[in-house]
């Protein structure tokens, strides 16, 4: 059996570790966000914003083919990586983007506004 104390720092230590790598992964996927979306990227679809939802954090697209996903065009809500896309936007913005499921959910990771 474990010193209490001794056990004490090893739980410690792997809470540490947790964070620390939920929190590079929090930080790379904002810089990813940042990254200007290419034309040649097959994963980007473009869309267009049919509501903004800053209370659930969610956003609705009418979009084209989402390839990654294997999903074809229609109207559907995503969740958004980055809740301060959802003060910028507003119905009818055109946008690029590219979507993914994290954590079992469709998300917008990756966002670029086209025109208003």
């Amino acid at each position: 059996m474990l010193n209490p104390v001794l056990k004490g720092v090893l739980v410690a230590a792997v809470a540490a570790a947790s964070l620390a790598a939920v929190a590079q992964g929090l930080e790379s996927s904002v810089a990813q966000a940042r990254t200007p979306l290419s034309a040649s990227d097959a994963a980007v679809s473009t869309g267009e914003v049919r509501k903004v939802d800053r209370e659930s954090g969610t956003l609705t697209l009418r979009h084209g083919p989402l390839r990654n996903l294997g999903m074809p065009g229609m109207t559907m809500v995503f969740r958004v990586a980055d809740r301060a896309w959802l003060t910028t936007l507003k119905e009818g913005d055109r946008v690029r983007f590219v979507a993914d499921s994290v954590r079992g959910q469709l998300t917008v990771v990756r966002l670029d506004l086209q025109s208003r």
